[in-house]
């Protein structure tokens, strides 16, 4: 086995552009879409009339997991910021395994216990889950092509979550039991996630040309980890707050878009979960891999920035045209999606690559990104407890969902702004 890697890394070594490019893409791509497989299965069941005991009060059984899944998901970022920003490459193929079976037993718990146990269980299936992403880029990150695989990784998860509730529909409709229904699926995704992570095991290191273009990557221990915070504080603290409106919105659109789309009508078949998401990944993902071709660091770190503003622009217009009834319930899912995640998917992959490169300081983007995830997490879970607590009525989620849009829209653009204002002093030339 060692000697066939070996082989195929050389290949690779000196492989065309577009063939590296490929077969990183498919190999980053197929890993973490399968992970959403462990994640997001549980959400295609309703689990009506079911309710659990959760932080002393009583919550539908449904938002007690999302929330439950959500607190191990985030807790994980956190323990992530300083796993995966100091591990080395030879460690992340054990560590992805071994996430994943984590997170597959939890779902076999999921199924055998009553409500207030699966309430737990699915806090151990998002506590490993959270880091899978930092490892995955971590194989990416600091190549001169790093928005074309950054691009074509996020398309996985733009994809999968619809994918991912698609397959656990079809198994309840097939006859598998709701509450077996999020570790079956899990079973489906497990031996194409195992390929996928020996793929990316065989990518070689980046290139010396990929390191004077793009600065070298190195992990960053604790005193590393400070002081680059301490010097570009401002501008990440305004990037923080918009990903974490963003990652609020998408999770929330995310959990519960099977009670969204029956709330606008426009729940047709499983395969609308599909639906709604491939528009939103192919044009997306299209977008932001063009910046590729942009090789000024200074100009590809301003175009992010331009990128993502325009997209919390249109979450925010794309809801005016749906209150004005120029907009289907079908139609508006897409088109704010869209924005959403053309606002979302540039800081998930190249917005902190591009960053550091601009700004020629030896780091890594996933610290950055763990962080990121970390603080977005947290503000998910707050979101959902005040929805569950003092929000509105129970099974109206529209618009709850309506006002999130126009909160995300107009905080997330006004930090987008800052963003770049603090940054673009620090960037040389």
């Amino acid at each position: 086995m060692s000697q066939s890697s070996s082989r195929l890394t050389q290949r690779l070594t000196t492989a065309p552009a577009w063939a590296f490019s490929a077969y990183a893409i498919l190999a980053a791509f197929t890993t973490y879409f399968c992970m959403y497989g462990f994640r997001k299965g549980f959400a295609a069941g309703s689990y009506d009339e079911q309710t659990a005991g959760f932080f002393g009060s009583v919550f539908a059984l449904k938002s007690a997991l999302v929330i439950s899944q959500l607190i191990g998901y985030a807790l994980s970022k956190f323990i992530g910021i300083k796993v995966n920003s100091e591990m080395p490459k030879a460690r992340r193929a054990l560590a992805l395994v071994s996430c994943i079976v984590v997170a597959e037993l939890a779902l076999l718990a999921f199924a055998v216990l009553p409500p207030s146990g699966k309430v737990i269980a699915m806090f151990f299936n998002g506590l490993p889950l959270g880091m899978v992403w930092g490892m995955v880029f971590s194989f990416l990150e600091g190549r001169r092509l790093t928005e074309l695989l950054g691009a074509g990784l996020c398309c996985s998860f733009i994809i999968a979550s619809g994918y991912a509730k698609t397959v656990g529909k079809l198994l309840m409709e097939s006859g598998t039991p709701e509450a077996w229904m999020p570790f079956t699926t899990g079973l489906c995704f497990l031996p194409i996630f195992l390929l996928a992570v020996w793929m990316l095991c065989q990518l070689p290191d980046p290139t010396p040309e990929d390191e004077s273009s793009r600065v070298v990557r190195a992990p960053m221990d604790r005193e590393a980890r400070w002081r680059f915070v301490r010097t570009f504080l401002p501008g990440l603290v305004a990037g923080f707050i918009a990903y974490t409106c963003l990652t609020i919105f998408r999770d929330y659109r995310d959990n519960f878009a099977l009670e969204i789309l029956e709330e606008t009508g426009a729940m047709s078949s499983a395969n609308v979960f599909t639906k709604t998401e491939l528009p939103i990944a192919f044009g997306v993902v299209l977008i932001v891999a063009l910046l590729f071709l942009v090789k000024d660091n200074r100009r590809g770190f301003f175009l992010t920035h331009l990128c993502a503003l325009t997209g919390t622009l249109m979450l925010g217009g794309s809801t005016l045209m749906f209150n004005a009834g120029h907009l289907g319930g079908f139609g508006w899912m897409v088109a704010s999606g869209f924005g959403a995640f053309l606002a979302y998917v540039p800081f998930n992959c190249i917005f902190y690559d591009r960053m550091i490169a601009a700004v020629g300081t030896v780091a890594t983007a996933v610290f950055c990104i763990m962080f990121a995830d970390a603080l977005g997490y947290t503000g998910t879970i707050g979101v959902m407890i005040y929805e569950q607590i003092i929000g509105g009525p129970e099974g109206a989620k529209l618009g709850f969902f309506r006002n999130l849009t126009y909160a995300t829209s107009i905080i997330g653009s006004v930090c987008i702004l800052t963003s770049w204002y603090c940054f673009r002093t620090k960037i040389k030339d």
